[in-house]
């Protein structure tokens, strides 16, 4: 039983460090994504528990390895389907800033500054930085969009 608490032990931790770090195999290009830390530390977990609760309800060691390994590739393929999934929903083209208008909340240098702007998807303070200094409260306008940082002239 011990090997079965070892594997579960060790997935929960790989599970845990991927949900919390990010998904601890993103940066090798493995298989275009079919490794998944995330994926991998839930298949852990199942075999682990499985096999804990096939061995303790008195099958042979040998069908608790067995179950425990079916059900745990199982469970990696489900969970690798799902990750794509959420991954693909969550990663949608970014909309353009560009054109928007909105106000200055602090001010606004070339060094940077925060601004809040009147579009549809925009619900946060987004940093800004500008060629001439702005000040807090003027109504700006996107020229440039760049990550998370726009570019501001005044209006």
């Amino acid at each position: 039983m011990l090997p079965f608490l070892i594997v579960g032990g060790v997935g929960l931790a790989v599970l845990l460090i991927s949900l919390i770090v990010g998904d601890i195999f993103d940066h090798f290009e493995i298989g275009d994504g079919a490794i998944s830390g995330t994926a991998l530390g839930i298949a852990a977990v199942v075999f682990g528990a499985s096999g804990v609760l096939t061995y303790t309800s008195g099958l042979d060691t040998v069908w608790a390895y067995v179950l425990a390994a079916v059900l745990a590739v199982v469970a990696y393929l489900i969970a690798v389907v799902f990750v794509k999934r959420l991954t693909k929903s969550s990663d949608g083209e970014p909309t353009s800033a560009v054109g928007l208008g909105g106000v200055t909340r602090s001010t606004v240098t070339p060094a940077g500054g925060e601004v809040s702007l009147d579009g549809p998807h925009e619900v946060e303070r987004r940093l800004a930085y500008a060629d001439d200094t702005i000040a807090e409260g003027v109504r700006i306008r996107v020229v440039e969009h760049s990550g998370t940082r726009v570019k501001v002239v005044a209006d």
